[in-house]
């Protein structure tokens, strides 16, 4: 049964574009993926901020070392995002005690996801990065409905079980509207430090089918890499963007990325 969509979307005070980065599973690094893109983005001299809408899940924080919390602007409702590696960022982990659950239904969830959209102070930004949480639940379904998207990145691993979780995935973004500018294969390959041997931890050929199955491009393929895991867990992840082969992919995605952001203002 296809769901009917109203579309009522309005643009985000100061925000140039918006680019969601989603996923049909958790676990497969999206939100390391939107901290390393976001950096990126940031690091080529674009004004960037990133917006935590995994609510009950809000990583990015620790991920980028950026601590907080949130201020409040002097009319006692707008938001003040947090402002850490030339990136704007808002999130749960922000506003609430570290460890410290939401608990909430989906009607708390839109209200929420709506404040840090139009009740925070985010501009000017030339792109507001998305931490979408994973599947196609009641936060993507606000997202999709109110937020202007530029369009939206898809991360998958080659794992059989992800990637037919991915089909959901592009199934909502293209019920509601949303451009797909293409699909992320994470954990493509593990990369021995010692001797540079590649191994498919998860398999090979499925993004790449899947993605021409669907008509959509492959924007990246990027190894599975201790050191980039262990940056992300200790909040380290703006150092691991050097020269090594995962970080040169974020950085040829986030060529893509730019790119995409050229060819809607040309």
């Amino acid at each position: 049964m296809k769901a009917e969509f109203n579309h009522a979307r309005r643009p985000v005070p100061g925000v140039k574009d918006m680019v969601a980065v989603a996923s049909g599973k958790g676990g497969v690094g999206k939100s390391t993926l939107s901290a390393s893109l976001a950096l990126a983005l940031a690091g080529g001299g674009l004004r960037v901020g990133v917006l935590d809408a995994d609510l009950y899940g809000p990583n990015l924080p620790g991920i980028l070392g950026i601590s907080g919390p949130a201020g409040m602007a002097a009319d006692g409702t707008t938001l003040l995002p947090v402002e850490g590696h030339g990136l704007r960022l808002l999130s749960m982990g922000l506003l609430v005690e570290r460890g410290v659950p939401v608990i909430w239904r989906g009607p708390m969830l839109a209200k929420m996801i709506n404040r840090f959209l139009f009740q925070a102070d985010w501009g000017p930004l030339d792109v507001l990065v998305l931490d979408l949480p994973p599947g196609t639940g009641d936060v993507q379904l606000t997202l999709t409905q109110t937020a202007p998207l530029s369009g939206a990145i898809i991360v998958t691993t080659p794992s059989p079980l992800a990637l037919a979780d991915v089909r959901r995935s592009i199934a909502m973004c293209r019920q509601t509207g949303t451009p797909i500018w293409g699909l992320v294969e994470n954990m493509s390959t593990f990369v021995c430090h010692r001797c540079g041997h590649a191994t498919p931890v998860f398999g090979t050929g499925g993004s790449q089918n899947l993605a021409a199955a669907c008509g959509l491009p492959l924007l990246a393929s990027i190894p599975l890499a201790p050191g980039l895991r262990q940056a992300a867990d200790t909040g380290r992840i703006q150092a691991a963007l050097s020269d090594a082969p995962e970080a040169q992919a974020i950085h040829h995605l986030a060529a893509a990325v730019r790119s995409r952001l050229q060819q809607g203002t040309a």
